[in-house]
C-alpha cells in the first residue's frame, strides 16, 4: 500500500532582494521595502511531503531517520544564517519563498522519495514544489469580512429555511472570510519569482477584498443578486474575477480557498488555462468543502 508521509521543520533566517546588475532606483522599484539593507527576517516552517510503499513495520520512512536527513542537508545550514550568502543558488537566483522551496527539493531529492516541498514563509505566505523543473505555486492569504443571505428569489420563505435552514432569515448574518489564493508560474531564474508578489496581492486587493469588504453581499454586489452567495459560489465568483488579471501578471491563478468559518470552507479551481491567453468560458470547478 503507497502512503504520503510529511515532516515538519523549521528554520529561522534573513534575506534581501537586491540584484547588483540594478539600480537602486530600479531595485526599489521591483521589490520595494525588501531591499532594504541588510535585510530582513522570518520564522520559516517547511514541510517534507514523501511517498512510498508500507514496509514490514507499517512505515513509509523512519521518521526518525527523515529528520536527521532534513537537519543535515538544511535546516542545520539555513538556521540563523542570511539566506543570500548561505548557498550559492541564491547568488544565481534571489532566496524568493519559491525559489527555497526549489532549491531545498533540489538538497533533499537525492535522499528522500519527495512528491512535495511546502514552504511557509509567513502564515499568509507560502510556496509548494512539486519537482517540475522551474515550475511553483505561490499561495498569499487574506481576509474580508461581509454578510449574506442564503435564500432564493424564485421560492417561498418556508422552503428557503427547508433549504438553507437558520442563513434563509430575512436580516442575513455575517462572517469573516479568510481567503487564499494560489498561483502557478516559472521561477524567473534571476528575481526567483513567478510573480510580482506586490502585484499579485494589489489585484487581490483592488478585484476582491476592496469591493467585498464590508458589504451585503446579496445587496452590495450586483452578482450575488441572482446568485446565491454560498461559500461555493462566492470562491467561484472570486475565482472568475482574478484568472484574467493573474494572467496579466504573467502567471495563472491555479486555486481559490474561501474558509467562511473554522467549521466550513470550500475550494475551487481553475480548470482551464490557455498559456499568455485568457479562456473566458472555464469548465465547472472541481469543488472541495470542508
Amino acid at each position: 500500500m503507497k502512503c504520503i508521509v510529511n515532516r515538519r521543520a523549521q528554520f529561522s533566517a534573513s534575506h534581501r532582494y537586491w540584484l547588483p546588475e540594478l539600480t537602486e532606483a530600479e531595485n526599489i522599484q521591483r521589490f520595494g521595502a525588501c531591499t532594504r539593507a541588510p535585510g530582513h527576517g522570518h520564522n520559516y516552517v517547511l514541510f517534507v511531503y514523501m511517498a512510498g510503499e508500507l514496509d514490514e513495520y507499517g512505515m513509509v520512512l523512519n521518521l526518525s531517520d527523515v529528520k536527521h536527513v532534513i537537519k543535515r542537508e538544511v535546516t542545520s545550514q539555513l538556521d540563523f544564517s542570511y539566506l543570500n550568502e548561505v548557498w550559492s543558488e541564491f547568488q544565481e537566483t534571489l532566496p524568493t519563498t519559491e525559489n527555497i522551496a526549489r532549491v531545498i527539493w533540489q538538497k533533499l531529492a537525492p535522499h528522500l522519495p519527495l512528491v512535495r516541498i511546502q514552504l511557509f514563509e509567513h502564515p499568509e505566505l507560502w510556496a509548494d514544489y512539486l519537482g517540475n523543473e522551474m515550475e511553483a505555486y505561490l499561495s498569499i492569504g487574506t481576509h474580508f469580512s461581509a454578510a449574506h443571505r442564503l435564500a432564493r428569489p424564485d421560492l417561498s420563505y418556508e422552503k428557503n429555511c427547508e433549504i438553507y435552514g437558520k442563513c434563509a432569515r430575512p436580516n442575513g448574518h455575517g462572517h469573516n472570510y479568510h481567503l487564499e489564493v494560489t498561483v502557478k508560474g516559472e521561477v524567473d531564474p534571476r528575481t526567483g519569482m513567478c510573480v510580482d508578489l506586490g502585484a499579485l496581492q494589489k489585484v487581490v486587493d483592488d478585484y476582491v477584498v476592496e469591493p467585498f469588504d464590508h458589504t451585503f453581499l446579496n445587496k452590495d454586489i450586483p452578482y450575488f443578486a441572482e446568485v446565491v452567495p454560498t461559500a461555493e459560489n462566492i470562491a467561484i465568483r472570486i475565482r472568475d474575477l482574478l484568472q484574467e488579471p493573474i494572467l496579466e501578471l504573467g502567471a495563472e491563478l491555479y486555486k481559490v480557498k474561501l474558509v467562511e468559518s473554522p467549521n466550513n470552507s470550500c475550494e475551487v479551481y481553475a480548470t482551464e488555462s490557455v498559456s499568455g491567453s485568457f479562456v473566458s468560458k472555464i469548465s465547472e470547478p472541481v469543488l472541495v468543502r470542508i
